[in-house]
């Protein structure tokens, strides 16, 4: 395949990838929710069309050390922002407690696993390869992975941060655990540090709306 269609193919899954996202967030999920499916076939489409291996995928063991002790870091900072928030807003501490739970924590995890794929074994890899720059590649990640949590006021700004130092950890170390763990703690923390009544529970598009105490 020559380069050219390459990145036309790159530029495809930047474009048009998370538009469909947010067509199914706002619309499809409610008119034809079977079109979910379509997420799949995409993704593997396109992960064939790149000729991708588990290790550009970040789907990886060889590096686990190294991920996990940088994502350690970046996600220890942002962790301890998060408690700080919590304590200035005085959430209570048995929330914060009351937030961890088995069931939760397995729904979950499989679901930041998800995103991970999607922001970065999809997104993130094409994105670099049309932006050389590493910065402005992670920080134009992170900013579509924030378009698709519209118009919650406090997911909007934290996954613009989050999606782009996640991207950025991704292109230093290609291993998604880390980063779907870390993602799943700072998810929980959180639906704890910022009052329900300005996160609605973590609902984006229409749900944001639609959530009732």
């Amino acid at each position: 395949m020559t380069t050219s269609r390459i990145r036309w193919l790159a530029l495809a899954d930047v474009i048009l990838f998370p538009a469909f996202i947010l067509w199914f967030i706002w619309q499809l999920q409610f008119t034809a929710r079977w079109t979910w499916i379509f997420f799949a076939v995409w993704l593997a489409a396109s992960f064939l069309a790149h000729r991708d291996t588990p290790k550009t995928l970040g789907w990886r063991a060889d590096n686990l050390g190294p991920a996990a002790k940088q994502a350690f870091v970046i996600f220890g900072v942002m962790i301890l922002a998060l408690v700080v928030i919590g304590l200035i807003l005085r959430q209570p501490i048995r929330g914060a407690v009351g937030q961890i739970s088995w069931h939760r924590v397995e729904g979950y995890f499989a679901f930041c696993v998800l995103q991970q794929v999607a922001l970065n074994s999809l997104l993130q890899n094409r994105m670099v390869a049309l932006v050389r720059n590493g910065w402005v590649a992670s920080s134009l990640t992170g900013l579509v992975f924030a378009a698709c949590h519209w118009p919650n006021p406090v997911l909007v700004p934290l996954t613009w941060i989050g999606g782009a130092a996640m991207a950025w950890m991704f292109s230093r170390q290609r291993n998604i655990i880390p980063l779907a763990v870390g993602q799943m703690i700072l998810g929980m923390l959180v639906s704890w540090a910022f009052p329900m009544a300005w996160q609605h529970h973590l609902r984006v598009g229409p749900g944001y709306y639609t959530w009732r105490p």
